[in-house]
């Protein structure tokens, strides 16, 4: 590790991602890493599975870290894609269980189907694309993947290379990913009891196209939990509508560093949530899903 990894950090991480999806560390290197940092407690965010919830919440048991289990979704609003963080809901309840299943099968439908196309003019296979996924069919497949196999290929250096080129969304190759509606993400977070905060939504170097002010009072509206502020793609014109938003709607304001190991840049604890509010969410909290609320 760096020095800069090794930074001490203050507060709750609530956006971080493992090998059960496109981050690079196991939940126990995840929980580990948030030990070294200091941090008060973090949440495991998979996209669109809870498969890393089991490994996380051992780990934090051993280490005495708190853990608060969550899922990345993908959802689309209109023209609008959107990742929404769903926090502490039922993981066997069946509408969210159907869900991901949905999705998931879908997401690897599209990932395939993107290979295919690249591999006409690139050295990989689809094989290639499955040896970087790290835990079998509990993963969650999609570009990060396919990213790790072109650097394998020695096309590119490391991801964000690839995700810059043949892996951007405005690469040729790109498909989008086959999504829920953002409002039948939140039916199904709450119909499982959980809490549902939307993701960097104010990313416009992710986004082309923002969530508008009306399509976020829709979801708040609906029972919406919370706003993800503290992300370091949204700037700073952003993040004073969002927090603005948040104040008229009563939503919850959290933050994280999106955090992926060696996938991305990001450090775990550059934005980070407080233990306050942490509270609110599980005080939300209406499902029957384990907290390791204590370590």
């Amino acid at each position: 590790m760096t020095h800069e990894d090794t930074a001490k950090a203050s507060g709750w991480d609530l956006h971080c991602h493992t090998v059960f999806s496109d981050g690079t560390v196991t939940p126990r290197g995840m929980v580990e890493q948030a030990q070294q940092l200091g941090l008060e407690g973090l949440a495991i965010t998979d996209h669109d599975t809870n498969a890393g919830w089991d490994q996380a919440r051992k780990a934090a048991q051993d280490l005495g870290i708190p853990l608060l289990p969550g899922t990345e979704i993908t959802a689309q609003d209109g023209r609008v894609s959107v990742h929404m963080l769903a926090y502490l809901y039922d993981p066997e309840d069946p509408v969210i269980a159907g869900l991901f299943a949905k999705t998931r099968e879908a997401r690897l439908t599209r990932t395939r189907t993107m290979v295919e196309r690249i591999s006409r003019d690139y050295p990989i296979t689809w094989q290639d694309v499955l040896d970087q996924v790290k835990e079998g069919s509990k993963t969650t497949v999609g570009r990060p993947h396919i990213a790790d196999a072109l650097v394998k290929a020695g096309v590119y250096a490391d991801r964000s290379q690839a995700f810059a080129g043949v892996c951007s969304s405005g690469s040729a190759y790109y498909l989008p990913t086959p999504s829920p509606t953002t409002h039948q993400v939140l039916a199904a977070v709450n119909h499982a009891g959980g809490v549902l905060v939307i993701a960097h939504p104010g990313a416009i170097s992710r986004n082309p196209i923002l969530l508008s002010d009306q399509q976020i009072a829709a979801l708040a509206r609906e029972g919406l939990g919370g706003l993800e502020v503290w992300h370091r793609d949204n700037p700073p014109e952003q993040r004073r509508r969002l927090l603005a938003l948040a104040q008229r709607w009563g939503l919850l304001v959290t933050g994280g560093s999106d955090w992926h190991g060696q996938g991305k840049p990001n450090r775990m604890g550059e934005n980070s949530t407080s233990g306050q509010v942490v509270a609110q969410i599980v005080d939300r909290a209406r499902g029957s899903c384990p907290v390791a609320w204590e370590g």
